[in-house]
């Protein structure tokens, strides 16, 4: 079966809706002909690196994100959209070198965040606005609830803000944040299930249609912008380019829709695709046969039958766009993309070794890995916005009234100790006052907050905890937990000082009960110990930003952690972090130096670190991470001097990303060379 035009075919390209309900896609594995082999054959030469990078002598790069710290963001992976770009762009700018960021204008109100455009004036979720000018619009083909394809009108519009061009994509059906009345409750702004029952898998593979749309007529030349030499997909958002690039330019070009030398563009054009965590890749049985039509219209059965991943031990990976029958949006660009970057480099070693950490693309990265088409490179995390800050201690002491949180730096920590002090009297405060509480933090739980001032005289003694990560699994607080009742019954017989503990975030209602059961537990070891635990749920940053001043540690015992921002905000202001071995912890902490890590770290039974000794003695997560912390609380008591030490050596540390070699001139030998 050798190429056909899209109108004789038109009725017979598509795929069928329930395509993929026989297991692993077997029909779907085989080559109907040899003229598609440029398909069949696509991933093996971007995982082996078989082409060759292209020179460039001025980077015009694309970051392509569905979030962006600046106007949509809900973790870390909007914080690389945003700022990696604006140093970049400051770094390099005086040699002609830049980043452009492509990404959704969100309109609408989800409770929560509320992003809007009006009078030319866009201002996105995160408070922040931009004058933008409209330059035109695309139109993108891509099917209806009902399988059809429909064109869909995609309005373009471009402003500058800190350094960086900004091309926003505004279309009302995929975009609006305006959440459907079946939306779940853990669902929110860019991940919304909207008002036209447009889900998070829908509306991203839509945005990866619209980007390959407006490459296309970008270097067709329709609007006036600069061509880019280099497309960079920030996680699986934008995963289905690469298919787009790769597969559908080669059939529009037979089929006279592009010209040889658009098709040649793009097809050239290098795509890094950043993988966050691997957890998250975006898939839909249900409407896997309407998006890849929606995605590669007609010709979606002859690339579908011809996509063939590269050759690899896992049965439910024969398919670069599809993974055990289900559309994976992650997949292809895993599959067919240039390169492939993850954010931290032991999160790279893990995700290539462990099927834990990799899932089902672990065969794929270590073969990139062998291959050097995988790398790892550590977010960066501008210090200025994470050490403590004169202003934001202002405001933060006008905002809580009568109390007096001073600023510190390395050179000297007496006002950290203070700040201890005042940690205290404010728990006390949001403790024994309803009226307090309800007008500094009304939406955070808090359970059985105790008057702990008694303790403020002897603060210097005693060690803070703290943790104000958000409650999801991946951020341990059942180890921490665990951990702390295991130390608590050594403490005990010891009859030792037991820390002051304060830990929770917004996240699920069952880790709160997790720790509200925890608290309950701690109490029947010793009544006293658990007054000097407070657990919450809910997140003010005034009241996070409180406990971060006053800790000696932070707790950071992750089953995983891709790269972690959280431990590099902690050591900036002085606050030991304490964490398991795992992804970019072992990248940023330096164990006894500016922090605390576990010697082994477990997932699954199986062993990532240490040695087959202490992996028979310290057995699983929890005690490991009991008996690191304890070293902690020990040396904060018999070691002073050292723990003081430690403190000035993490916020000293600085993981902005334009220092000398820091993560952005890592990203600008990626793009120049192709390797690290």
């Amino acid at each position: 079966m050798s190429f056909e035009s899209v109108k004789e075919n038109a009725s017979v390209g598509f795929l069928k809706k329930g395509f993929n309900n026989k297991r692993l896609l077997s029909s779907f594995s085989k080559v109907y002909s040899p003229d598609l082999d440029f398909v069949r054959l696509a991933a093996k030469t971007e995982c082996l690196g078989l082409k060759e990078w292209p020179e460039m002598a001025e980077i015009n790069a694309w970051m392509l994100s569905a979030e962006t710290a600046t106007f949509m963001k809900s973790g870390g992976l909007g914080m690389v959209a945003s700022e990696l770009p604006e140093n970049f762009n400051k770094t390099f700018e005086h040699l002609n070198h830049q980043m452009t960021i492509v990404t959704p204008m969100y309109e609408g109100d989800t409770g929560k965040k509320k992003a809007s455009f009006e009078n030319g004036v866009y201002e996105g979720a995160e408070g922040k606005s931009v004058y933008v000018q409209k330059i035109g619009k695309t139109d993108v083909l891509f099917t209806d609830f009902k399988g059809a394809l429909k064109s869909y009108a995609v309005e373009l519009f471009v402003g500058n803000l800190n350094k960086v061009q900004y091309i926003f994509l505004k279309n009302q059906r995929f975009f609006s944040i305006n959440p459907s009345k079946k939306n779940p409750p853990a669902q929110d702004g860019a991940y919304i299930l909207n008002e036209n029952n447009i889900n998070e898998v829908e509306r991203f593979a839509f945005f990866s249609k619209a980007i390959y749309t407006l490459f296309c007529d970008v270097c067709r030349r329709k609007f006036e912008l600069k061509v880019p030499n280099l497309l960079v997909a920030n996680d699986w958002h934008s995963g289905a380019l690469s298919g787009l690039c790769k597969y559908l330019t080669c059939f529009k070009e037979h089929d006279q829709i592009l010209d040889h030398q658009t098709a040649e563009k793009i097809q050239n054009t290098p795509i890094i695709h950043i993988a966050h965590h691997l957890g998250y890749q975006g898939w839909d049985f249900e409407n896997t046969a309407r998006l890849l039509n929606g995605l590669y219209e007609a010709y979606a059965i002859d690339v579908v039958k011809n996509a063939r991943a590269i050759k690899n031990s896992n049965p439910r990976t024969v398919n670069t766009l599809i993974v055990y029958d289900s559309y994976n949006q992650a997949s292809a660009n895993f599959h067919l993309s240039d390169r492939v970057v993850t954010v931290s480099k032991n999160y790279m070693e893990e995700v290539s070794k462990e099927k834990s950490f990799g899932f089902d693309f672990r065969d794929i990265l270590k073969i990139r890995k062998n291959h050097q088409t995988f790398f790892g490179i550590v977010n960066g995390y501008d210090k200025k916005l994470i050490e403590p800050n004169g202003a934001k201690i202002s405001h933060m002491n006008s905002y809580f009234e009568g109390f007096d949180f001073k600023i510190y730096d390395e050179k000297s920590l007496r006002n950290k100790t203070h700040n201890k002090k005042e940690c205290i009297k404010l728990l006390s405060k949001i403790a024994t006052d309803s009226n307090f509480k309800q007008k500094v933090i009304p939406l955070i739980e808090t359970d059985h907050f105790s008057d702990i001032s008694g303790l403020v005289s002897k603060a210097a003694k005693i060690p803070f905890i703290c943790a104000t990560s958000r409650l999801v699994e991946q951020k341990g607080y059942d180890i921490a937990c665990s951990a702390l009742l295991k130390i608590a019954q050594k403490i005990k017989e010891e009859k030792g000082e037991f820390p002051i503990v304060a830990m929770g975030g917004a996240g699920n209602i069952r880790l709160y009960e997790m720790l509200q059961d925890f608290r309950l537990k701690l109490k029947q070891i010793n009544p006293q110990m658990a007054e000097r635990v407070f657990v919450f749920k809910g997140y003010k940053d005034e009241f996070a930003y409180a406990l971060q001043l006053a800790a000696d540690f932070y707790l950071m015992p992750s089953h995983f952690e891709p790269c972690g921002l959280t431990q590099m905000e902690a050591m900036a202001k002085g606050s030991l972090p304490v964490a398991t071995a795992t992804g970019g912890l072992v990248d940023t902490i330096e164990n006894g130096v500016d922090g605390f890590k576990t010697d082994v770290f477990f997932s699954g039974g199986i062993k990532i670190y240490g040695s087959n000794a202490k992996a028979q003695k310290l057995k699983n997560n929890v005690n490991a991470y009991a008996e690191t912390l304890y070293k902690a609380l020990c040396l904060f008591k018999n070691s002073p001097e050292i723990i003081k030490a430690m403190k000035i050596n993490a916020m000293k540390k600085d993981f902005s990303w334009n220092v000398q070699d820091g993560s952005v001139y890592k990203y600008f030998k990626l793009f120049r060379t192709g390797h690290l």
